[in-house]
């Protein structure tokens, strides 16, 4: 392009108070910039909206980003202003569909002999300003995401990036459309993790029409290690930055990330002796998921049974310790899926010199009351070997302090030990879920933590109004609404699906993406083929947090992948509807003692005063128990409690419908999860104190029953089992192995562990102390046995007949009813379930079932009218180690269900 327009003065004139305000414009496509309403001086005439005739916007470029305001001027040593037309009228309507965030704005057009130099500018500083009167008044940056899905997408998303190997030749591809200049840096596989960028081989990437720089080197450079250099315009900083990036589709990683390896995922050296014939138990139907939410650390670094070189780390899961004989023991019962906590290359976790975290033995000599524990545990947090991980560096990368040897967690040995814990977890017979986290990054700008700002600054990341980064989904959001952004996610997951043999993927704040993102990955996965791929791609079973909140929040910039708007797809949203109603109250209520029909409600008050109306809500909360036993069908007629006949989309759960779910696969159910409180936490809060420990342990079985015992696919936090605590934490992310103790002989369950860490739970503290205090709330290794031992047998319920699993709409209409439901026969705080046979049988050996759930302190006897049926307790009870529960009974005419349990009758 030429260097300056000539019909514009290089030196711009401005007001002396002239400041850059944000990044405020949008550009949309080649032609077309928009600027919000509130930049707008347009005023009302005869033909419609007009400018002032002394108004005009002008683009300003700068190849060397060397705009600035100086003596009442604008300008750069090459500086390019080119004035734009005023679109008259509101802007077109196809575009505000592509982007609805500019719904409103003004309209500006770029004259076509200028429109073939944008590539040109794009690589550059890019601002708009509006000139009124001779003298600039506006001064706002540009965001280019809209304009670069335009120019570029529609090529580049049909290429492969990050490394490709064959015989004779390794090729890299990099999507890097503002570059400038982009260079390979290489060191050999012997230089260690992080060779100094004075040693590094330079190779000049060639840019492709895509906006792809590409490159290829010699086969013999496998292992070797690689940046990007990359030349390009950052807003952060306003300069043109030289910086040095890790691969964002990187397949291997030196230590702590420092270098992207050459890491060829088909080389047999990482691969476990029976890789090519490792896979999960296959799932009939999506309804037959039942899943195990676990941390890779915590699943190992306090057994015993395992060498302590392989503590918290994936190898562990190939060792016969005290962790993988209880899911054996889990799976033998009937689980099927363990979904691991974010797996992924993080950056909230060091990996070759993790600060230490303290002394067991010193946290454990102090009281169960103390703040002390939280202290000394906070001052290593954020250092220390611990996280949950949901900060992501490299999407498609195990995470490295995982590794056997962390401090040595370099290229595949990562590849190679995630490969064997997962071949591992198969052998058990459980499928493995990948915790996936597309909704934000670490960092952006010119963070070292940033990659991908850093590369194409300005377009991974979701923008306001003002050009800033959107914060709600954790901080540094991504808009996954842009064409080559989706593209990573996609690539990424396709990637743990064929190259990792993982079996489905749990997706973090889902509804922050859209249903387009969701069905995009749900079609790539189902073309992978057992033949071509090693992977059967339509068995792999997406789920996700369909929550609807922040600047997305209904539908404001797509439509949403969020509970009620993903039918068809096979993708399933967890169900918070459920979980309310059994647990009590909301996750983030001020007072966390509410009461809910598992824990309580029904005839245990705990006299905090936030348990006000209990009979109205203990209503409430049942009839959506009950729909959510029923699969949170949105078309599913309840006889609610109050007597009155309503569809499951017509019951309210906090001004939205209860019911969502298309299918029952469309809900995932569950009542605790590693977010907020245990369960048994939940219960030691809202429990009466002095409750015995006995009925404690039933009541957490009773709240696990309505998730296992539904229609839905269900999840249970690692060691709900147990009576797991964090010592009533409410957000353990960051609380370090002493507060997320996972202990799988039980003689420690995590609670009377200290007052939980400050910054999440002070304000809570005065109510949490007397509890953490009380001995009797801290249960016995026995205590903790019993309690497992009732939660396998509810999974051997759910495995004993398809009619807990009956797997579509239609036949839970047909099928399921609550009888007693609304009539006079009904007891309060107890919830009779008929699943009736007799009809296009599902299960040839029965003529139904009915369960009762009983949450009151006193023995119920039910009546539902049966015609003459023959019912018994299922063999499974009758003939378990439950004593209690071995009572039940059916006396020919009801049913009698003893306090604060649940009984499975089979009808003949």
């Amino acid at each position: 392009m030429a260097a300056h327009d000539p019909h514009a003065d290089v030196r711009q004139r401005c007001s002396h108070d002239l400041r850059v305000d944000g990044a405020r414009a949008v550009w949309i496509d080649r032609g077309t910039l928009t600027v919000p309403a509130e930049l707008d001086d347009r005023t009302p005439g005869p033909q419609g909206w007009q400018l002032p005739e002394s108004t005009q916007w002008l683009l300003l470029w700068s190849r060397s980003a060397a705009i600035r305001v100086e003596d009442d001027h604008l300008w750069a040593p090459d500086l390019t202003v080119v004035e734009l037309d005023v679109q008259p009228g509101p802007l077109d309507s196809h575009l505000v569909s592509r982007n609805p965030a500019v719904a409103g704005y003004l309209a500006l057009t770029l004259a076509e002999r200028w429109q073939r130099s944008v590539p040109e500018m794009l690589t550059g500083q890019v601002m708009l300003a509006r000139r009124s009167n001779g003298k600039l008044r506006t001064l706002t940056g540009v965001q280019l995401g809209p304009v670069l899905d335009d120019l570029y997408a529609a090529q580049a998303r049909q290429e492969p990036f990050g490394v490709h190997f064959d015989e004779r030749r390794i090729r890299l591809a990099l999507w890097a459309p503002t570059a400038q200049r982009v260079s390979l840096l290489l060191w050999p596989a012997e230089a260690g993790p992080a060779p100094s960028v004075g040693r590094a081989q330079h190779r000049q990437m060639i840019r492709s029409e895509s906006g792809t720089w590409k490159a290829g080197i010699g086969a013999e450079m496998v292992g070797a290690r690689y940046l990007y250099e990359v030349v390009v315009y950052s807003p952060s900083t306003g300069r043109m930055e030289t910086n040095l990036v890790t691969d964002p589709y990187s397949s291997g990683l030196t230590v702590d990330s420092a270098r992207s390896v050459l890491v060829d995922l088909d080389d047999p050296a990482w691969e476990p002796d029976d890789w090519q014939e490792s896979a999960g138990p296959h799932l009939q139907q999506l309804v037959d998921a039942s899943v195990y939410e676990l941390h890779v650390r915590d699943f190992s670094i306090n057994d015993e049974l395992v060498p302590s070189q392989l503590r918290g780390s994936y190898a562990a899961f190939t060792v016969d310790g005290l962790g993988t004989r209880h899911l054996r023991a889990l799976a033998r019962s009937g689980l099927n899926t363990v979904h691991l906590l974010p797996c992924f290359d993080v950056s909230s976790i060091p990996e070759a010199d993790p600060q230490s975290q303290p002394d067991p033995a010193q946290l454990a000599s102090l009281p169960p009351d103390s703040h002390e524990q939280q202290r000394m545990v906070q001052h290593s947090g954020g250092q220390d070997a611990f996280n949950w991980g949901y900060d992501p560096l490299h999407w498609g990368v195990p995470e490295g302090s995982y590794t056997s040897s962390p401090e040595q967690a370099d290229g595949g040995l990562r590849v190679l030990e995630f490969r064997r814990m997962v071949s591992a977890l198969h052998g058990l017979g459980l499928r493995v879920v990948l915790d996936q986290v597309f909704t934000h990054t670490s960092a952006s700008g010119q963070h070292p933590f940033s990659v991908l700002d850093r590369i194409v600054p300005g377009y991974h990341h979701r923008l306001d109004r003002r050009g800033a980064i959107e914060g709600s989904a954790a901080g540094n959001n991504v808009a996954t609404e842009r064409l080559m952004t989706e593209k990573i996610m996609i690539d990424m997951v396709v990637r743990w699906a064929r190259d990792y043999h993982v079996d489905g993927f749990r997706f973090d704040l889902m509804g922050h993406s859209s249903a387009r993102n969701m069905a995009r990955v749900r079609a790539a996965l189902d073309e992978l083929t057992l033949e071509d791929d090693g992977v059967d791609g339509e068995g792999v079973y997406l789920y996700g947090e369909g929550w609807n909140f922040g600047e997305v929040a209904d539908n404001a910039l797509f439509t949403q992948a969020t509970q009620g708007q993903l039918e068809g797809t096979r993708i399933g949203t967890f169900n918070d509807r459920l979980r309310d109603a059994v647990r009590g109250g909301r996750p983030f209520d001020e007072d966390p003692r509410r009461q809910g029909f598992g824990t309580g409600l029904a005839g245990d008050p705990n006299g905090a005063p936030c348990n006000r109306e209990p009979e109205r809500r203990l209503q409430h909360d049942t009839d959506l128990v009950m729909l959510g036993l029923a699969g949170s069908l949105r078309d599913y007629e309840l006889l609610c409690t109050d007597g009155v006949h309503r569809r499951g989309d017509e019951i309210d759960y906090n001004g939205r419908p209860a019911g969502y779910a298309q299918e029952p696969s469309d809900a995932i159910n569950y009542v605790d999860a590693h977010d907020n409180e245990t369960l048994w936490d939940a219960l030691i809060m809202k429990l009466p104190q002095g409750l015995p420990m006995d009925e404690r342990i039933r009541m957490n079985t009773l709240c696990l029953a309505t998730v296992a015992l539904g229609q839905s696919p269900f999840l249970w936090h690692a060691g709900t089992d147990l009576l797991r605590s964090k010592s009533l934490d409410r957000n353990s992310y960051n609380s370090g192995d002493w507060f997320n103790r996972l202990d799988w002989t039980g003689e420690d369950n995590g609670f009377g562990h200290g007052l939980p860490p400050a910054d999440d739970n002070m304000t809570r503290w005065p109510w949490l102390r007397p509890l953490l205090a009380d001995p009797s709330l801290k249960p016995t290794s026995s205590q903790v046995q019993q309690a497992a031992e009732q939660a396998r047998l509810l999974l051997k319920l759910r495995r004993s007949t398809p009619l807990f699993r009956l797997g579509s709409a239609e036949r839970i209409r047909q099928k399921l009813r609550f009888p007693l439901s609304g009539t006079p026969g009904a007891v309060p705080g107890v919830i009779t379930m008929h699943i009736d046979d007799r009809t296009d049988p599902v299960d040839p050996d029965l003529n139904g079932l009915v369960v009762v759930f009983n949450a009151t302190p006193e023995p119920v006897r039910q009546a539902p009218l049966l015609d003459g049926q023959r019912a018994s307790l299922s063999p499974v009870q009758a003939d378990g180690p439950d004593q209690v529960v071995r009572r039940a009974r059916h006396d020919g005419v009801g049913f009698e269900v003893p306090a604060r349990s649940v009984a499975v009758f089979t009808l003949r």
